[in-house]
């Protein structure tokens, strides 16, 4: 299996943790709220339960991979978001929902953080960050399968619910055997390193609050201006297909780039992205806000992936990115009840505006240089330091023989005018 196909399989993952389990529920937002008479506050709470399980799973992941291993965490989580996604089609009480929510959220965790371990050692071994993009491009195939079916289902929100529940149980199928690696990923999950992380880490928060509240959001804001069922479908659609369209866009960027450059251009053209919207309601610029969007926000958490795994050692990487998620987790939790309240009193326009202020807020932050230890400082000079195996041999040889020459005690010359 080539490291390409494996990680297009892993895939599957953010594809059903993700695009099926976080992101589809923006799509079904109107059919549920106009059926179960729901505010923009009451629709809110939903993601927020989802982000608070995700916060949840991103705490419990060390704990559940220390027990299971990386790989039965992995096929465990996929397992439960399927389940999940089918429960929700069930409920009609507020609190039962947010459960449903909850444990997908949760479940959504275990499987985006393992699977981002088991991308980075699938990239270790086959010597590129391209495995890892590909698999966070994986959501883009969860958003156009969403995008392209769950509108089709109008008003009838429980029959949309139980169809991704089947995808989800059919991806987790798929990618069942992915999780193998030729080294296989340490059962310890190590020790969380946030401190020399930190700028990230805010601009993780901060992207967290404000990318969800633009897809959470999306289709009530297409509702509210009456668009057409096609018009929905067609900016999912190119949405999806922009973040399977990434990887080419940053995988080089992401891999080549100095320190935080490419997490906080990402950022930055994200929060422009959210904005275009708010410039004109025009069917050709909210398809182009999609696009852009599309193209950037399932890029950061590879920037911030690629980050984890050139600054700690491999067997503390599930732990630092547990952190990271659960940091991001908070953001996201927080986002969405805080978009819907101010979409209540405003317009659906507040939500947008949220996302693109808290993602050039992000963007300021990734531009902060990280802080620098004593030991980062004398390996940042290794590497300018020559390896002795590289040196041409008369070169050594030629020093060697100037440092004896330099030792060698030189004779004093006698001084006529000594002694006088």
């Amino acid at each position: 299996m080539t490291p390409i196909w494996q990680a297009a399989r892993l895939a599957l993952g953010t594809a059903s943790a993700l695009g099926f389990g976080r992101f589809a529920y923006g799509l079904l937002l109107p059919a549920m709220r106009s059926d179960l008479g729901w505010n923009l506050a009451d629709a809110g709470m939903l993601s927020t339960a989802n982000g608070l399980g995700y916060l949840v799973g991103a705490v419990a992941t060390p704990a559940v991979v220390r027990r299971l291993g990386t790989a039965a965490a992995f096929r465990t989580g996929m397992t439960l978001t399927a389940t999940a996604l089918t429960s929700t089609a069930v409920g009609n009480d507020h609190l039962f929902l947010l459960a449903t929510r909850a444990v997908a959220g949760a479940a959504g965790a275990v499987v985006f953080i393992t699977g981002g371990v088991i991308a980075s050692h699938i990239a270790t071994h086959a010597s590129s960050g391209t495995p890892i993009a590909v698999y966070f491009a994986g959501t883009g195939v969860g958003i156009v399968l969403s995008g392209t079916t769950v509108p089709l289902a109008g008003d009838h929100w429980r029959m949309a619910w139980v169809g991704l529940g089947i995808a989800a149980g059919l991806a987790a199928l798929a990618s069942w055997t992915a999780t193998r690696v030729d080294s296989p990923a340490p059962k310890v999950a190590g020790h969380a390193h946030l401190r020399p992380l930190w700028p990230t880490a805010l601009a993780y928060l901060l992207f967290a609050g404000g990318y969800i509240t633009y897809i959470t959001f999306l289709s009530a804001y297409l509702a509210d201006r009456h668009a057409s069922t096609l018009e929905v479908m067609s900016a999912w659609t190119a949405m999806g297909l922009a973040v399977i369209a990434a990887p080419v866009l940053w995988s080089r960027p992401i891999s080549r780039w100095p320190g935080s450059r490419a997490l906080c251009v990402l950022l930055a053209v994200l929060g422009a992205g959210a904005a275009l919207a708010l410039v004109t309601p025009a069917p050709p610029v909210l398809l182009a806000s999609t696009v852009v969007y599309g193209a950037t926000f399932m890029s950061v958490p590879a920037a911030v992936t690629a980050s984890v795994k050139n600054n700690t050692a491999p067997v503390d990487w599930t732990a630092t990115l547990a952190a990271l998620t659960t940091v991001f987790a908070v953001g996201q939790t927080a986002g969405p009840w805080i978009a819907g309240t101010l979409a209540d009193h405003t317009s659906t326009n507040a939500a947008l505006a949220f996302t693109a202020i808290a993602c050039v807020a992000a963007s300021a932050s990734a531009a902060i240089p990280p802080p620098h230890s004593p030991d980062q400082k004398e390996n940042d000079n290794d590497e300018f330091r020559p390896d002795p195996r590289h040196v041409p041999r008369r070169l050594v040889l030629r020093a060697a023989h100037r440092a004896a020459a330099h030792a060698r005690p030189s004779r004093v010359s006698a001084d006529p005018h000594r002694g006088r």
